[in-house]
């Protein structure tokens, strides 16, 4: 198997907060350590932050479970883990309520829960620090986000790559913005979902990017000869 091309470049997870408490100057991941802030987002009554957090045993969720050891969060934060989606969705419904709510962002997949507005409450965290000491870099645009900058990739089996050049021309070719991917899963979550719903985002999202598009094909047209 060979990862190829960079189909999406820049996806971010992190530490969300909502807007409102951003705006109190709640803007580090570190400040959870006073009982005060932390209490801020308690929503069972048990006095610590209760932050939405990761599926278990997806990567995300050794990053926190690291994390809550080294920022020294253990005794005021919980790590609620479970269906990300659900999760989520009682985490909005908080928000609807006036309440303030610390969650896992996940980008740009299961990013459309945070579209908007979301992306400027990012917390920072004190510094970086990954699992058994793996070296990242977890900064965007000046903050860090306490999680490495990902890309989505292509990978193909190398016999397949092998007997179609063209498609190995196509998939290195490739890249949508990360921020159509989020705009595209949060059409779907509002109902736009149909296979012809999809063709249509897909024809609308090709007349945005025509000449781009264009240059591909000329390419993968050039690599099948």
């Amino acid at each position: 198997m060979t990862k190829v091309g960079n189909l999406v470049q820049g996806a971010l997870q992190g530490y969300l907060v909502d807007k409102k408490t951003y705006d109190s100057c709640i803007n580090n991941r570190g400040q959870l350590k006073d009982p005060k802030v932390a209490a801020l987002f308690d929503a069972d009554g048990h006095g610590k932050a209760d932050l939405a957090g990761c599926v278990p045993g997806w990567g995300c969720e050794r990053i926190i479970e690291h994390q809550l050891d080294e920022y020294k969060l253990r005794d005021t934060v919980t790590h609620n883990q479970g269906e990300y989606n659900a999760i989520i969705a009682d985490t909005i419904a908080r928000l609807k309520t006036g309440n303030p709510v610390l969650l896992l962002h996940l980008g740009p997949l299961l990013g459309f829960w945070c579209a908007g507005p979301w992306q400027r409450c990012r917390l920072a965290v004190p510094y970086t620090s990954q699992p058994d000491g793996k070296k990242a870099d977890t900064t965007i645009n000046g903050k860090n986000t306490g999680f490495p900058v990902d890309n989505i990739r292509v990978v193909a089996r190398n016999n397949f790559l092998a007997k179609n050049p063209a498609a190995r021309k196509l998939f290195e070719l490739v890249t949508i913005p990360v921020n159509d991917v989020s705009e595209e899963n949060m059409l779907i979550k509002k109902g736009e979902k149909s296979m012809s719903d999809i063709d249509r985002h897909v024809d609308g999202w090709i007349e945005k990017h025509r000449s781009q598009y264009e240059s591909w094909l000329k390419a993968v047209r050039s690599a099948s000869k």
